[in-house]
């Protein structure tokens, strides 16, 4: 990936991208003022840049009531780079693992899990955790409601003394 310098356009491109994809370049290009091409063009540049990965269709997990979700807290036993290298992978490897990351603290890997039914999350957390002898404990945490779910990133800090755009509709709502 190539660090992009974005503008002020870009950075109202890309959040009206991570709030929904789908909108037509024109529709993006009335919205931050540019032609659907110059739209497309930086578009492209996200691309191959290697900012804006793939498109992708969110479900709501309220939606799918079959649906488990569990957080995992994880403690390795060898946290050496070749052992980490490892265990990402297998975390990489397993399609039920949604996110997955490296953190601080008592706990070295924080393991978001979907999988539908109790018993495919028994078989998943059997396979990732209880079988690996280099997880030294792990704690499942099931989701009861998914208050707010969400994969948009903000691309800049907010601007200081000024609302942001989630308190302003909050406001108006």
């Amino acid at each position: 990936m190539t660090d992009l310098m974005l503008d002020d356009v870009d950075h109202d491109l890309l959040a009206l991208l991570q709030r929904d994809a789908s909108r037509t370049l024109r529709d993006l290009g009335d919205e931050v003022g540019l032609s659907p091409s110059a739209v497309l063009r930086r578009v492209q540049r996200y691309r191959s840049g290697g900012l804006l990965g793939h498109n992708v269709a969110v479900l709501d997990p309220r939606h799918v009531p079959e649906v488990i979700l569990s957080v995992c807290l994880v403690t390795i036993e060898d946290d050496t780079p070749e052992e980490g290298r490892r265990y990402r992978a297998r975390l990489l490897e397993a399609p039920e693992v949604q996110q997955a990351y490296e953190v601080s603290g008592d706990y070295d890997y924080v393991v978001v899990l979907a999988c539908v039914g109790m018993r495919h999350e028994n078989e998943v957390a059997k396979r990732l955790f209880q079988q690996d002898p280099n997880v030294k404990r792990y704690t499942t945490l099931f989701v009861l409601d998914p208050v707010r779910t969400g994969v948009a990133l903000p691309t800049r800090e907010p601007p200081r003394g000024r609302a942001s755009a989630e308190e302003v509709r909050g406001a108006t709502d």
